[in-house]
């Protein structure tokens, strides 16, 4: 199983990995093969292996979650105030560049401002996909773009200078004129 880039897993889905530790703790017991539980549990050989050798050293207690890596700094009356001041945008909150979005060190700052917790810049990218955001790249364009220029290009000049598609049209197969027959 894969887990989110950099993402980690929620609560719910360290559970739900426990679980299938446990189970697997089940088959060792009963003395079933690596294969078998592998297949049975939809995990990989090696990942069996890797609990067996755990099971042998400490038992079912050794297969059970040690929590989370991380403890979020921010409680979850916190989050929703940051979701909420993101969606109001950077210009709201003094950046001042308007075609820009958040970035993760703006993030960080908004976060020290608001809850005086500190972050990293990737801890801060771990809590937003955490929470379902995800990264958004801004356009970049030059300064010096004239949108109107280019539309009145795209319609007037870029026809006439644009090479017209040949058509499909039946030709002869012989190696003679079909006049000369």
């Amino acid at each position: 199983m894969r887990y989110a880039q950099g993402g980690g897993l929620t609560p719910a889905e360290q559970e739900k990995r426990e679980a299938v530790r446990v189970e697997a703790a089940k088959w060792f017991e009963a003395g079933a093969g690596t294969v078998r539980i592998a297949a049975e549990l939809r995990v990989t050989d090696r990942s069996v292996r890797r609990w067996r050798a755990a099971w042998r050293r400490g038992g079912v207690a050794a297969l059970v979650s040690a929590g989370p890596m991380a403890v979020e700094r921010l409680s979850p009356a916190q989050w929703q105030r940051l979701e909420g001041e993101l969606k109001r945008g950077p210009l709201a909150h003094g950046f001042d560049d308007e075609d820009q979005g958040w970035t993760l060190k703006r993030v960080k700052l908004l976060i020290g401002r608001l809850f005086h917790v500190g972050y990293t810049i990737q801890g801060v990218w771990r809590l937003l996909l955490r929470h379902g955001w995800s990264c958004q790249v801004p356009v970049r364009r030059a300064l010096e773009r004239d949108e109107a220029t280019i539309e009145v290009w795209k319609a007037e000049v870029w026809p006439r200078a644009k090479v017209p598609r040949t058509t499909w049209a039946p030709i002869s197969a012989s190696r003679t004129r079909a006049g000369s027959r």
